[in-house]
């Protein structure tokens, strides 16, 4: 019986202190970011992205500091640090969405951009409601 309580307590042991490690680790670490990643084209009009930009920060619990609807930007903060997201209209059918850092600074997780595009990419198809 002893032996089994060992050699059980031996597997689980460096599960715990796996866990616990990975806790301790930021989710994404600061990168360089290329320009051409802070843009993306989405098959949607500007004011469909524009409300679903909204929805994505809102979502993934982004600090909202400035909505300019007539001009079509948001200005977030995440981590004491300014982005801001610029939505322009490509065509009747097609918008591009722009989030650069207003510090000009691109040293940063990469997460801000891919949680982001991700959620709009998720929810293109859903109807927005008023």
């Amino acid at each position: 019986m002893r032996k089994f309580l060992l050699i059980a307590l031996m597997l689980f042991v460096p599960c715990f202190a796996a866990e616990i490690n990975a806790v301790n680790q930021p989710v994404t670490m600061p990168q360089n970011i290329m320009f051409a990643d802070c843009t993306k084209i989405f098959t949607v009009n500007k004011e469909k992205l524009f409300y679903l930009t909204l929805a994505s920060l809102s979502a993934n619990r982004f600090l909202i500091d400035e909505v300019q609807t007539s001009n079509g930007y948001v200005i977030f903060t995440v981590n004491h640090n300014k982005y801001l997201a610029t939505i322009a209209g490509v065509d009747n059918a097609n918008a591009i969405l722009k989030i650069t850092p207003c510090n000009n600074v691109y040293n940063f997780p990469p997460g801000i951009l891919i949680n982001t595009f991700k959620y709009i990419d998720l929810n293109l198809n859903s109807d927005i409601k008023g």
